[in-house]
């Protein structure tokens, strides 16, 4: 059964880190470009980060940059977004998927996990 889940997310105070993992199963992520897009409550699905399937190229979408990164690990299956600098607007249930074009079109994507809850606030 293809499957990806995620997994890390939480309540975290402003300024704080946390860092979400996308594990894959039924299948290999080698191949595969990753996105990680969030959706807030009455806000459309973003795109917030992706990285190709070679490891080479990564996007941010600016409102994370220099404060997010994206990396893989092929020999776990598994893709990381790690999260620093916590804000109230990056509240938000996250999403992994996978896909096999690099981009933050979430119409791109074939696999999605379920998402995690990412809840920013003192």
């Amino acid at each position: 059964q293809v499957q990806l889940v995620e997994s890390g997310g939480g309540l975290v105070q402003p300024g704080g880190s946390l860092r979400l993992s996308c594990a894959a199963s039924g299948f290999t992520l080698d191949y595969y470009a990753i996105g990680w897009f969030r959706q807030a409550p009455g806000k459309e699905r973003e795109g917030v980060s992706c990285i190709s399937s070679t490891h080479d190229t990564s996007y941010y979408v600016d409102s994370v940059k220099g404060r997010f990164t994206i990396s893989r690990d092929n020999a776990k299956n598994t893709v990381y977004l790690q999260m620093n600098s916590l804000k109230p607007d990056d509240t938000a249930v996250y999403y992994c998927a996978a896909g096999t074009r690099w981009t933050t079109m979430s119409s791109a994507y074939d696999y999605w996990g379920q998402g995690t809850q990412v809840t920013v606030a003192t």
